[in-house]
């Protein structure tokens, strides 16, 4: 049987992923200035890919352009972090729990956890984080709802990129993301998705102490049990 090759990425979408790569695992810093000669000069490319890489990137919140100061990577601060993790907490749980309740595999988020644990550098370690998130809320049966949250995804992994250069966080992410899976295998639905909001809120918490209770509150039912 003759195997389909697999499709050369175009120079727009190389680019685009190699600067989105850079800026996620800290490479390029918030307020960095990204440019076009310089980027195209380290790609190989001309500028033309340079440039419609950073448009897309603009798009999705990764850099800002103006027409004075050119693009640079997005500054994270707290009205940010507010920002995003409190879309985050309204509809993250939610895709979770909808996900366990219609029996969906969670094999790519064991798998992203196996990655996190023997990732061997920052980098590695954070892009399998992110995956295994992603692999709780995509099967959630709404195709809408995972594009929404892909939409505030790269935006949360810039500002986790920033809080764990100032103090790594792992093991006790760590120590969650297993807990989280755990209840989710179990098919407990509602537990589950209590525990990934205590661990979305506490994160943001622990990064930026100026967040506070304006963050979404966790679910009644979470008040309930009495959990944290």
């Amino acid at each position: 049987m003759t195997s389909v090759p697999t499709p050369i990425p175009s120079r727009t979408q190389y680019v685009r992923e190699e600067i989105k790569r850079r800026i996620l695992t800290g490479r390029f810093t918030p307020g960095q200035a990204l440019v076009e000669t310089d980027l195209a000069a380290q790609f190989g490319v001309s500028k033309t890919p340079v440039r419609e890489a950073l448009k897309t990137l603009a798009g999705t919140g990764l850099v800002v352009m103006s027409q004075y100061k050119g693009v640079t990577v997005r500054m994270v601060d707290a009205d940010m972090a507010r920002e995003v993790y409190d879309v985050r907490l309204l509809l993250e749980p939610e895709a979770l729990k909808r996900a366990v309740r219609r029996g969906a595999s969670l094999d790519a988020a064991r798998d992203a956890l196996t990655r996190a644990d023997r990732a061997d550098d920052t980098a590695e370690r954070s892009l399998a984080n992110r995956e295994f998130h992603r692999a709780l809320y995509l099967p959630c049966g709404n195709p809408l709802l995972g594009r929404m949250l892909d939409e505030v995804r790269d935006q949360a992994a810039l500002v986790s990129a920033v809080a764990w250069a100032a103090d790594p966080s792992w093991e006790q992410e760590a120590n969650e993301h297993r807990e989280i899976l755990r209840l989710a295998l179990d098919g407990d639905a509602d537990g589950a998705a209590r525990a990934l909001h205590s661990h979305i809120a506490s994160f943001v918490r622990r990064a930026f102490p100026e967040v506070e209770e304006d963050l979404e509150a966790a679910p009644e039912a979470q008040k309930e049990d009495g959990q944290a």
